[in-house]
């Protein structure tokens, strides 16, 4: 079978599974349709007790939950939001919120947060590792980083499944994942080296754990 053509970044962010406008890029801080449900976390009890808590939302969608999450925070807290098309409804935010319309795969954060999410967003990334790697150095000392990751989507070169070597190497370099959820979590801040070399990305390689379409990512070992 051939290999599918594989893009680049940018080509990547212009296809329609990138901007599949049917995603939830609706969900709120706690309750059914959450950030605390689909992550496991009490989000607010990690950054409580800190003067300036400071939280980066990757791939943030409509930034509900930090929105939410500034009127329980101190004034001082450092809430950023990163997006590709960002919100889609345009509204005021607050003081605390810095809301970016940037990709996050080119996109790098002039300081460190207490905690990093990123719900649901690494299937529509064509270097995830390379993003995992990325925001590993971006938490602070005793920080959180809290995404989903299917390890399904990680690919060999010639397209056949990465998925164990890429859990090898994550958990060798400290993060944690939990199959059941599809939790891939880190604790602490750190520079990380994965011994993977992004080759580019499939659109089409159709629906993921969650029934949405998703792409995969392929890798050559470095």
């Amino acid at each position: 079978m051939p290999k599918p053509p594989l893009l680049s970044s940018p080509e990547l962010e212009r296809s329609s599974v990138v901007a599949n406008n049917t995603m939830n890029r609706e969900r709120g801080l706690t309750g059914v349709n959450s950030y605390a449900r689909e992550l496991g976390v009490d989000l607010l009890a990690h950054l409580a007790h800190r003067p300036a808590p400071s939280w980066l939302d990757l791939c943030s969608g409509e930034g509900r939950a930090l929105r939410e999450a500034a009127s329980a925070l101190p004034a001082e807290a450092v809430l950023t939001a990163v997006d590709l098309v960002g919100p889609l409804a345009p509204r005021s935010a607050p003081p605390a919120l810095e809301e970016i319309v940037a990709s996050v795969s080119s996109w790098t954060p002039p300081r460190t947060y207490d905690l990093i999410t990123c719900v649901h967003g690494l299937h529509y990334i064509g270097d995830q590792l390379g993003l995992l790697t990325r925001a590993a150095s971006w938490l602070t000392e005793d920080g959180l980083l809290a995404a989903h990751f299917d390890p399904e989507s990680v690919r060999h070169a010639d397209g056949s499944p990465a998925a164990r070597p890429a859990l090898s190497a994550l958990r060798a370099a400290g993060y944690s994942y939990s199959p059941r959820h599809h939790r891939l979590t880190l604790r602490g801040g750190r520079p990380v080296q994965l011994p993977f070399h992004y080759l580019g990305a499939d659109p089409t390689a159709g629906p993921n754990y969650t029934g949405q379409p998703a792409i995969a990512s392929y890798y050559t070992a470095s």
